[in-house]
């Protein structure tokens, strides 16, 4: 049994794609796997929000919306704004221990980046992680400034002492441009590792069958892929600087 937190590197970088990704592939080992979005904003009552994208890409029904907030802000902030009580992130630690006790794998995608707040005494989702013991997939952008918010967040994350189990890129285009393929290599310089995964544009837009062939090709062997980060680099040709 175990936990992972997939938070961001900003927001729109992919996270509800790369959650979907890895509970695909885990599922598709016959592993049990649960994912849970603590706090969803930018949704309405009966509207979709992330975790039907996790349903619908994944083929999974064992996920779980734990509050709900109609204007596209921080937890904390729409929580405000609607006049309703903060999500209680002590609270969600205890719901997804209790997850874990008969799931392999439970998946937790966070809203934004790793320190948006989730009440006005500032928990993030960097808290959750450092109490659940869970190790932390961060996605990030390939293009322009990702560097920057990747480091930054790597750098938050260790000094909380919370683990990285890997960066993975969001979404990587067919065609990338010169700065996204020098980023490939400063991107394992930050996190002092080899890239986790890379996930190709407009993965979800597939159906569920081509999506567990991304999520495969995409996903490195420690989250039951098959994407080498060494290969995928050499690629794109030698460091173009």
């Amino acid at each position: 049994m175990s936990v992972v937190v997939v938070t961001g590197t900003c927001t729109g970088v992919g996270k509800t794609v790369v959650t979907a990704a890895l509970a695909a592939v885990t599922a598709a080992r016959g592993a049990s796997v649960a994912v849970v979005k603590p706090g969803q904003t930018g949704v309405r009552a009966g509207e979709p929000g992330d975790l039907d994208e996790v349903r619908r890409l994944a083929g999974l029904d064992d996920v779980h919306e734990f509050a709900r907030f109609p204007d596209p802000l921080s937890p904390a902030a729409a929580a405000r704004r609607a006049g309703v009580p903060a999500v209680r992130l002590p609270d969600v630690a205890k719901r997804v221990r209790d997850l874990s006790e008969s799931r392999r794998l439970v998946l937790i995608e966070g809203a934004g980046g790793l320190l948006v707040r989730y009440d006005d005494e500032g928990a993030t989702i960097a808290d959750l992680a450092r109490w659940l013991g869970a190790a932390v997939v961060v996605v990030a952008r390939p293009d322009l400034g990702t560097l920057n918010h990747t480091a930054l967040t790597l750098e938050a994350m260790a000094h909380r002492g919370v683990q990285l189990a890997g960066v993975v890129i969001g979404a990587w285009p067919d065609a990338p441009d010169l700065a996204m393929r020098s980023n490939l290599r400063d991107l394992e310089t930050i996190a002092a590792r080899p890239l986790a995964g890379a996930l190709p544009a407009g993965a979800a837009a597939l159906d569920p069958a081509e999506f567990l062939l991304a999520a495969h090709r995409g996903l490195a062997p420690s989250f039951g892929g098959a994407f080498d980060a060494a290969a995928f680099r050499d690629s794109y040709g030698p460091d173009p600087r």
